[in-house]
């Protein structure tokens, strides 16, 4: 049984920092490529960042050098550390993992299998 946990979100000004956590259990840590998405109201999942088996991570065009994506496998949890937050980044943020991913389609939310229960950031203004 594989489990995903998110938190780290909260109510935030714009230029504010927040670090989402995501901890993961079940399956082998090392062995998933994990991903983070975010939601806002009315609007589609979309993809925000990626680390595969190897670490190497991929961002949006919209994070602009924002944010950072980075995994502890002595703790299991992959973390998103968010800077110059914007209002257009208020979002539901998932974090979601598989062990089975076709790379080239890594930033598609349809690929991963196991998804938290997400966590709600809002930035006011």
């Amino acid at each position: 049984q594989v489990q995903l946990v998110e938190s780290g979100g909260g109510l935030v000004q714009a230029g504010d920092s927040l670090r989402l956590s995501c901890e993961v259990s079940g399956g082998t840590f090392s062995r998933y490529v994990l991903a983070w998405f975010r939601q806002a109201p009315g609007k589609e999942r979309e993809f925000v960042s990626v680390t595969d088996r190897y670490r190497r991570t991929s961002y949006a065009n919209f994070v602009g050098g924002r944010y950072t994506i980075s995994t502890d496998n002595t703790k299991n949890t992959l973390y998103l550390q968010m800077r110059s937050l914007e209002p257009e980044d208020t979002a539901v943020y998932y974090c979601a993992a598989d062990s089975n991913i076709i790379m080239s389609s890594r930033r598609m939310p349809a690929q991963y299998t196991y998804w938290g229960q997400g966590t709600q950031v809002t930035v006011s203004s």
